[in-house]
């Protein structure tokens, strides 16, 4: 996969969709500057200049129909994980695809589709990791950085080949082999301890204590409550309550 850096961008995905009709298939694009990246449920992600990874990724997915879209998410999550474990952090992928450690937020992903009614023309896959940033003074609740973690510097060109890399393969074997890949992003995700947790149900504004029983391959949350109830959430209806 064709690895491409730029000094200043307001956002890697919308840099993507600008340019991506004069470029290879699938490729990496990183910025050691982004002036507005979005995260997910339209927040935008801090990132110092030149610290950490803010990337997009832009893929060409074969033989995967829009009713199992939620595995090009899995792939990426797992990528991911994959990526920082070589960094020497150990994480997990809280629902849908935000990457932690412990209880902090290492990374954000977006993903962004676009969608024929048989088929999925392009995805990109927009991948926000902190690396080497030490202060963060957005509100954001709980970021964290390899740096902090481990006390170790990385190149960032070298993380962002690296990620490439990993999703390249991270896609290969899911296409290969859907079902392995499911199965090691449920055995990955954060707090699918077969304990019960706090949520909140952004539809009714109760709060709930639930454990994760299953994630759909269009995406959708299943959850069982304390008192025996299963209900299925999509993305935004329901908060992990930290």
């Amino acid at each position: 996969m064709m690895t491409l850096r730029i000094e200043e961008v307001d956002s890697t995905n919308s840099w993507v969709k600008e340019h991506e009709s004069g470029l290879q298939l699938t490729f990496l694009v990183f910025a050691d500057r982004q002036t507005a990246g979005r995260g997910q449920r339209g927040n935008s992600w801090e990132s110092e200049p030149y610290m950490n990874l803010t990337a997009s990724i832009c893929l060409r997915p074969e033989g995967i129909l829009p009713s199992e879209q939620f595995l090009i998410s899995e792939a990426v999550s797992m990528a991911v994980v994959d990526l920082l474990a070589e960094l020497g952090v150990e994480t997990k992928v809280k629902w849908p695809n935000d990457i932690y450690a412990g209880d902090m937020k290492i990374c954000g992903i977006l993903i962004e589709h676009s969608i024929m009614p048989d088929r999925i023309l392009r995805t990109i896959a927009g991948v926000g990791v902190n690396v080497n940033q030490t202060r963060f003074v957005s509100d954001a609740p709980n970021p964290v950085s390899v740096k902090q973690l481990t006390g170790e510097s990385h190149e960032v060109s070298t993380v962002a080949r690296r990620l490439a890399e990993l999703v390249e393969m991270r896609m290969a074997g899911m296409s290969a082999d859907k079902r392995a890949t499911h199965e090691e992003y449920m055995s990955r995700l954060w707090r699918a301890d077969g304990t019960f947790h706090p949520f909140l149900d952004c539809r009714t504004n109760e709060k709930i204590s639930a454990r994760i029983a299953d994630v759909a391959p269009d995406g959708m949350l299943t959850l069982e409550t304390d008192g025996g109830e299963s209900r299925r959430y999509a993305f935004k209806e329901v908060s992990f309550m930290l």
